[in-house]
């Protein structure tokens, strides 16, 4: 199982099978290994207390272990589930970012609108005008308005040269507002091109959001109990090789265990005392040596011709540099 979880979830980093399964192995039998030893280290002393607290350090390692199996398993398990809930996110972050995006362009592409509207508008406004002036001489010239006298004056051709000059104006304005307004709308359509543009850009990354975190960020979000009762299964399969050793017996392995120390212990302390005892006579044998050696008069007056021979020595040395100094 050790080995199925580690793979699926380095699968899911990785995304190569024969990283995962490589990895995967190594890891289930780290785990195996592991659960052998805390099983085998379990020494049965007689005291329940003993042994539990004995035991407590493996059982919290247990736990670890357990959490650490099932939540890959859990992943895979819920996978459908896990998958909708990373849909539902990535919709949202897809949503979030274009409004981010359009954060960036909006304001300039509005005010790019405002101009065309004001420009367009005052194409509009000198149109009316012009609309007006017609308007005026026409009813001139039919004699409806103004002096009221039919055919055409010359007040109807000073309101014509009127009317003549603004439509000359509109012309120009139409001409000129119209070059603006084709200029905005070329820089809209680039803002707008360059917004496409990164929304595109920055899509792979939101699809890509399925990682190791995010699968469990999004179990996190499921219903906790089915995920708590696959925890509690796995925890029994890990715990209970411990706890049956403590409620069983003494069996032949604990027996024979505990003989072998036993046996280890009494060679060791045998060792030690013999170091020990070999010490003492070593010791022993040296001071009698040395007590013999203390009274014979041949080394003492051996030893003592030495001493006289080096004084002298000291004394020749001492004097020749005296010597030389004056």
């Amino acid at each position: 199982m050790a080995f199925i979880a580690a793979g699926y979830a380095l699968y899911t980093v990785f995304n190569n099978l024969f990283t995962a399964i490589f990895f995967g192995l190594i890891w289930g039998l780290l785990l195996f290994n592991l659960d052998r030893y805390i099983v085998s280290t379990l020494k049965k002393t007689g005291n329940a207390l003993d042994e539990f607290i004995q035991a407590t350090p493996r059982i919290i390692l247990a736990v670890i272990i357990a959490i650490v199996i099932a939540k890959p398993l859990e992943l895979k398990i819920f996978e459908k589930e896990i998958n909708q809930v990373l849909l539902e996110e990535k919709n949202a972050m897809t949503l979030n970012n274009k409004a981010q995006l359009a954060e960036q362009f909006t304001p300039e592409i509005e005010v790019l609108n405002t101009q065309i509207k004001n420009l367009q508008n005052e194409i509009t406004s000198k149109e009316n005008e012009v609309n007006n002036l017609y308007n005026t001489y026409i009813s001139e010239a039919e004699g409806t308005a103004g002096t009221k006298l039919l055919g055409k004056g010359p007040v109807y051709k000073e309101k014509r040269e009127k009317h003549d000059a603004a439509l000359a104006d509109l012309q120009i304005l139409k001409t000129e507002n119209k070059a603006k307004i084709l200029a905005a709308e070329t820089k809209i359509a680039e803002l707008q091109g360059d917004y496409n543009t990164q929304v595109v850009n920055t899509q792979p990354i939101i699809n890509n959001f399925d990682g190791l975190m995010a699968r469990i960020n999004a179990l996190n979000k499921l219903p906790w109990l089915p995920s708590f009762f696959i925890f509690l299964l796995f925890l029994a399969i890990e715990t209970a090789p411990i706890f049956a050793k403590l409620i069983s017996p003494k069996g032949v392995y604990d027996f024979k265990l505990e003989d072998e120390e036993d046996t280890v212990k009494n060679l060791m302390l045998q060792n030690k005392h013999q170091r020990a005892a070999l010490l003492n006579t070593e010791n022993t044998l040296n001071d009698n040596v040395y007590s013999n050696i203390e009274n014979n008069e041949e080394l003492y007056a051996y030893k003592s011709k030495k001493a006289r021979e080096l004084l002298q020595m000291q004394a020749d040395a001492f004097y020749k540099k005296q010597k030389s100094i004056l």
